[in-house]
């Protein structure tokens, strides 16, 4: 049964548990709490604990999630329920996503970087469309991307040139951003569950895997 609003934990505080370790109990149950931000939607399945947050009536997802017809523990991934929700509210999504977490580095990243501050960088106004204080720097064949994103957590990017795949950028460019995420927090990222080069690349960085994320973000303007 999904549980409201009020229930005294945010959105932020599960995801710090979560990037300590201490996940939601493995009851089958759900828990609903609001969005931490007017452009941040969605839903984390954990493990046999999923989180919807959003700012539509509980009640409505509780009752959206019993007439869903599927294993009940695979609801809130489940296409028909994601679907409900992005037309009530009028949101986009493109996949979901293994969502996956690593503490901080300490010192330089062992890569040659160059930070991009040009505002109008097409990587850069891109992240801006999901993530705050954003930073990007450039590596020979790759990119890297640094912001606060769902309740403000710090997430990371990452893009590498076709003709310079297999190499290991990918995974030293994942392993940068633990050097370079601010105030020793964790870094999150996401993977499209169909890229398998990215989810052994952050991997192989040291990124736990810790749920799966549907997240929902306002058209674009």
């Amino acid at each position: 049964m999904a549980r409201e609003h009020g229930t005294g934990r945010t959105l932020g505080e599960i995801l710090d548990a979560a990037a300590d370790g201490r996940f939601p109990p493995p009851d089958g149950g759900t828990t609903v709490v609001p969005q931490e931000s007017r452009r941040d939607a969605g839903v984390i399945a954990f493990t046999a604990h999923s989180v919807v947050f959003t700012d539509e009536d509980p009640d409505w997802v509780r009752s959206t999630l019993a007439a869903t017809t599927c294993d009940a523990l695979a609801a809130t991934m489940n296409a028909r329920f994601l679907a409900a929700l992005l037309d009530r509210t009028g949101r986009t999504t493109d996949t979901v996503d293994l969502l996956t977490v690593a503490g901080p580095l300490p010192g330089e990243p062992p890569l040659e970087l160059r930070e991009i501050a040009d505002p109008d960088h097409p990587r850069v106004r891109r992240a801006l469309h999901r993530r705050d204080d954003v930073r990007v720097w450039a590596a020979d064949g790759g990119v890297l991307i640094l912001g606060r994103g769902v309740a403000g957590r710090w997430e990371t990017a990452i893009e590498v040139d076709e003709d310079v795949r297999h190499r290991g950028l990918g995974r030293d460019l994942a392993r940068a951003a633990r050097h370079l995420v601010p105030d020793g927090r964790p870094v999150w990222s996401q993977q499209a569950t169909g890229n398998a080069r990215s989810v052994r690349a952050f991997q192989a960085a040291g990124y736990r895997p810790v749920g799966a994320e549907s997240l929902m973000l306002p058209p674009a303007s």
